[in-house]
C-alpha cells in the first residue's frame, strides 16, 4: 500500500472521530438527554420548582418511589413538577445526570438550577421537608388546595419572585 493511501486512511479516520465527538458535544445536555428519556426535562414549565426522579421500572426501591412520585404529582399539581426517568431504557440520562446509584432525587429551582440531590429511597415526607428547607412550602401549597386559586409558593431562597 503507497504512502498516499495511507496518509488518505488517516485523514478519514481523524474526520469520522471529529465528527463524532462534535455530534456528542451537541447532543450531550440533559435537556436533550430527557427529551429521548420521554421526561420532561428540558426545563421547568411556567416557572415551577422541578423534582426529577432517576431509576428504573425493575429496581425495588424505584419500585418503591413509584406511588410516592404519583402523590406528589396529583398532590402538587401547579406547584412542582415531578418527572421520572428510567435509566435502564435511557443510559444517555444516567451519564448526563452524572448518575452512579438509582434511585436519584435531583431538585431543580423554578429556573432549572440544581439545588439538592438524594440518591436511594426517599420517603415522602422527606422529600417535603427537603422542599421546606430549600424555601418552598409544598405541604402549605397542598392544603391549601388546587393551585388555579392560590398565589404561588413563595421563591427558593436567592431567586427573584
Amino acid at each position: 500500500m503507497s504512502n498516499a493511501w495511507k496518509i488518505a486512511i488517516v485523514a478519514a479516520v481523524a474526520a469520522a472521530v471529529a465528527v463524532v465527538i462534535i455530534a456528542k458535544q451537541m447532543d450531550s445536555s440533559p435537556a436533550a438527554d430527557g427529551a429521548r428519556a420521554g421526561g420532561q426535562t428540558s426545563g421547568p414549565s411556567a416557572g415551577l420548582p422541578r423534582l426529577l426522579d432517576l431509576g428504573s421500572v425493575s429496581c425495588i426501591p424505584c419500585k418503591m418511589m413509584a406511588p410516592i412520585l404519583e402523590e406528589l404529582k396529583e398532590e402538587c399539581a401547579g406547584w412542582l413538577e415531578v418527572e421520572f426517568v428510567d435509566v435502564m431504557a435511557n443510559p444517555e440520562a444516567a451519564r448526563a445526570y452524572k448518575i452512579s446509584i438509582i434511585p436519584t432525587q435531583i431538585f431543580f429551582d423554578a429556573s432549572g438550577k440544581e439545588r439538592f440531590r438524594h440518591e436511594g429511597f426517599f420517603a415522602k415526607e422527606d422529600i417535603l421537608a427537603t422542599w421546606k428547607e430549600l424555601g418552598v412550602d409544598l405541604g402549605a401549597a397542598r392544603a391549601a388546595g388546587p393551585a388555579g386559586n392560590q398565589p404561588a409558593p413563595a421563591p427558593l431562597a436567592g431567586e427573584s419572585p
